[in-house]
């Protein structure tokens, strides 16, 4: 199989269906974030010591991979494939990982900032990047009509938390403290 096609060389792809369209469109904004976040969440291993945390996030990589093959879906001209969907099982194991993680850390009462080791300061990255997929998803349903299952934003949605408690868990594995949001100019 050859990588390259050809196909795309003057600013046109193909959706799951074989729609051509712009590689400019709001769909592939979503997918294409969605395939950054994926990216991003495989730096993010490579700073994590702890094996549930790495093999939590090589699932992350799978679901993002089921998230992207449903956003390259035009549902209103093709059905989503089944491999595609996006399930609530999904959404509650992310859920569940957040409640086991925070399970582990202290009571967050402020506002923290996004830094501490490399393995926080890119969680916070993934969840930065994966807020930003996440309105790309709803600038799509506004501006072009697009049916999303309320899953697929369920899930981005509590994937963006789930890495600020991750950064949370890897800044406290490494005995790094909160870094806790200051008001400037003394304001109260």
């Amino acid at each position: 199989m050859k990588i390259y096609t050809k196909t795309g060389d003057h600013g046109e792809t193909s959706l799951v269906g074989g729609q051509r369209t712009s590689k400019c469109c709001q769909r592939l904004e979503c997918y294409g974030t969605t395939d950054e976040l994926n990216a991003l969440v495989g730096i993010l291993i490579t700073y994590c010591d702890d094996p549930a945390d790495v093999s939590f996030l090589c699932d992350v990589q799978a679901g993002l991979f089921v998230v992207g093959g449903y956003l390259a879906t035009d549902t209103r001209h093709h059905p989503v494939r089944p491999g595609n969907v996006v399930t609530a099982e999904m959404v509650g194991g992310i859920e569940a990982e957040i409640d086991r993680l925070n399970d582990l850390l202290p009571p967050l009462r402020l506002f923290v900032m996004p830094r501490g080791c490399r393995g926080a300061a890119f969680a916070h990255s993934c969840r930065t990047v994966c807020r930003r997929a996440e309105r790309h998803i709803l600038r799509l349903i506004e501006q072009e009509q697009a049916v999303i299952d309320e899953p697929v934003l369920a899930y981005m949605n509590r994937l963006s938390d789930y890495f600020f408690v991750l950064a949370r868990k890897l800044n406290y594995d490494n005995n790094i403290p909160d870094a806790i949001w200051k008001r400037m100019n003394n304001e109260q």
